[in-house]
């Protein structure tokens, strides 16, 4: 089985300067699957644009080299692992976020985050006087505060929310945001001039331009199958004659149906027909008679996002 990520090394690495140089003050966000090339990967040129970068957990803390300084994304949970470094900036929301880090003795610096519309994390302003007091009491230093609108709207809806939260506290310390574009932080930054105001960049930084990325799979075997025969885990009933191709990638590769519904797979420009879903490593698609038929070893085109998917090999063209 191989599911295998292309790059178009050049095209990415000049983006992500590019993006980087355009928001000026950019914290990298490296994350989650390591937006489809690994976090290890990417920490390596995250290291390149900052001495700070943002992870999604504690527990991805140990990621970032000794020389850097990681930021917390998402609040902690009941645990704190015993690895974590000192000078970790970790993020609170609630009043329960900041029992959780007395609870586990962490007296180290702390980003507040801002309700936002996106209604995840965060104080409203009915909460933050609360919140401040009780971190404050658990011995905990705020270093800035953290809004994050939704993905959905206008990069114009966003910097309202941001403006809007920065119009109503009076502070010096940074101000973290995100979903917000190069010519909206300029606004910012030219309205609230006594502010520093900081860029966390994690999908529009590593996969900005789909065309740099290419996602495919190997087709490892081919059957021939009749009307009223069956296939697959669930013995899905075949309704015509055709073939069926067995392709190496799935669920465990982060590979799963476009959607609720479609299949993630293509061929000679068609979406293949999958016989059931994608199973841990393998995938089985129909293709009927009269269809272009691949081979075994082809490539099959994947559509997923890389925000999902764990790729067996990437190669940097």
């Amino acid at each position: 089985m191989t599911l295998r990520l292309n790059v178009d090394s050049i095209s990415w690495k000049r983006h992500f300067r590019e993006v980087a140089n355009g928001f000026d003050d950019l914290i990298p966000v490296v994350k989650g699957n390591g937006y489809g090339f690994g976090r290890s990967t990417l920490i390596q040129h995250a290291t390149t644009l900052s001495s700070e970068i943002a992870v999604g957990s504690v527990y991805e803390v140990h990621d970032v080299p000794e020389n850097c300084v990681a930021i917390v994304l998402t609040p902690a949970g009941s645990e704190l692992p015993d690895s974590l470094p000192a000078n970790t900036i970790l993020t609170v929301g609630s009043l329960n976020h900041v029992a959780n880090l007395k609870r586990n003795s962490w007296r180290g610096s702390v980003v507040v985050k801002l309700r936002s519309s996106m209604n995840r994390y965060g104080a409203n302003e009915d909460e933050l006087t609360d919140v401040l007091a009780a971190l404050k009491n658990a011995g905990l230093t705020q270093v800035g505060w953290s809004i994050h609108p939704p993905l959905d709207g206008e990069p114009s809806d966003h910097l309202a929310e941001i403006r809007n939260w920065m119009l109503k506290i009076s502070s010096d310390m940074p101000w973290f945001v995100s979903h917000v574009d190069a010519s909206g932080i300029k606004q910012l930054r030219q309205e609230f001039v006594k502010n520093k105001i900081r860029v966390r960049s994690g999908t529009a930084l590593w996969l900005g331009d789909k065309s740099m990325t290419h996602l495919m799979a190997d087709v490892l075997d081919i059957r021939s199958v009749g009307q009223g025969e069956t296939a697959g885990y669930r013995n899905a009933k075949i309704t015509q004659d055709g073939a069926i191709a067995m392709i190496g990638a799935g669920t465990s590769h982060g590979v799963h149906l476009v959607g609720a519904e479609l299949s993630p797979f293509h061929f000679n420009q068609q979406r293949l027909e999958l016989v059931e879903p994608p199973h841990m490593h393998t995938s089985m698609v129909f293709i009927p008679n009269g269809d272009k038929l691949p081979q075994v070893g082809d490539n099959i085109d994947v559509q997923q996002p890389l925000t999902r998917v764990y790729p067996d090999i990437i190669s940097w063209i």
